[in-house]
């Protein structure tokens, strides 16, 4: 199973896994694949602690990180949240405390609305062009650390200079063919080809048909991807049949036990099915592939509001998301997670995934050989 990008980053499998857990990272790494962490929900010191915690694990194999890194200013992005807060109609307000009032989710407490501020304060802070160029620091001060994605469109040309100056692999996302040109022209070293059916925010073409028009977008010189809708080996196969040198896979790993997930959220993900994860703007404004739920569902709905902006309705939906863990409703929970949701039925460890994923792609192109004309006439 290995590739040209395995070689260039010095991993054993082409299996990387993106994950705001650390444990995962290091499991994943550890077995062979390629662990990425999501940096941007941490402070630049918590990612310290983080990373130098990571570096201590994983015997000396290299990882990566994930960083939102916006390439214009946004004016928005640097106004205050108590600003924003402020530009959030009542209506909105109302809307979504009626909804929770009435199905009995009891109000936060005020530490614990104080402490949701304060995480959307820092998390804010650090996708503003300054807030990003400081996780990035830090990780560059991290020698393990030989690749750096973009969350958020091309990385600004600065920070592409920089990082292949340091050694470093510049990574994007992308959801779109015209999105790869970009890329490639932008100086990215490694495209990550992401389909609908992935968790988070997505576009709306699936991987199978993203896949190849990324690889003839890139040419030879760009490595790809394929992400959204791998949690089989089978579908690792097929994507390096389609031209990609590995996989980029995210809601596989929240089913194990190293995850950031706890038992609550774990019973909710092993109960739901694939067509329970749906795309919605209720979470942030924008698309997001999501658990469907009660709170989700309930702004589709006739007579709802409509959905505020991007971060007005992200930082509206923060509260009323922490109101419904505190209650532990099944009912009304929902967090991003791609379509494979419905393959993650019980829980599991890294290293079994990583195991199983191996196994079941080296079934896969076993079924392939058997089908070949040499193979037939044997």
């Amino acid at each position: 199973m290995r590739t040209p990008i395995c070689i260039k980053l010095g991993c054993e499998l082409p299996i990387f896994a993106f994950s705001h857990c650390r444990d995962v990272v290091v499991e994943v790494t550890k077995a062979g694949g390629f662990g990425v962490l999501g940096a941007s929900t941490f402070s630049p010191e918590q990612l310290e602690t983080e990373l130098c915690w990571i570096d201590e694990h994983v015997a000396g194999r290299p990882y990566g990180v994930d960083v939102i890194i916006p390439t214009r200013y946004d004016k928005q992005s640097e106004a205050s949240t108590e600003h924003l807060e402020a530009l959030i109609p009542d209506e909105h307000r109302a809307f979504m405390d009626k909804l929770l009032d009435d199905a009995g989710v009891p109000p936060l407490p005020a530490d614990e609305r104080e402490r949701i501020h304060a995480a959307i304060v820092n998390g804010r802070g650090n996708m503003t062009p300054d807030g990003a160029r400081r996780l990035l620091r830090v990780a560059l001060n991290h020698p393990q650390v030989k690749l750096v994605v973009s969350a958020l469109g091309s990385p600004p040309p600065d920070v592409v200079v920089e990082l292949r100056e340091r050694n470093v692999m510049v990574g994007a996302m992308c959801g779109k063919g015209e999105h790869a040109a970009r890329h490639r022209a932008a100086g990215v070293q490694l495209i990550v080809a992401q389909g609908t059916e992935a968790g988070g925010h997505t576009g709306d073409i699936a991987t199978m048909v993203l896949v190849p028009q990324v690889v003839e977008a890139c040419g030879d010189e760009v490595a790809v991807l394929a992400a959204g809708g791998i949690a089989k080996g089978s579908q690792i196969a097929a994507a390096l049949a389609l031209g990609a040198q590995g996989v980029w896979c995210g809601s596989v790993w929240l089913g194990t036990r190293e995850s950031e997930l706890d038992p609550f959220e774990k019973e909710v993900l092993f109960e739901t099915r694939t067509e329970d994860a749906v795309r919605r703007r209720a979470r942030t404004g924008k698309p997001v592939r999501m658990i469907k739920s009660l709170l989700s569902e309930a702004w589709e709905q006739p007579g709802a509001p409509a959905y505020l902006p991007t971060p007005l309705q992200g930082i509206l939906y923060n509260e009323a998301h922490a109101r419904v863990v505190r209650a532990k409703r099944k009912d009304l929970y929902s967090f991003p997670v791609g379509q494979v949701v419905g393959m993650i039925n019980e829980e599991s460890s890294v290293r079994d995934v990583m195991y199983r994923l191996q196994l079941e792609y080296l079934d896969a192109i076993e079924r392939l050989r058997q089908l070949s004309p040499a193979e037939s006439e044997d």
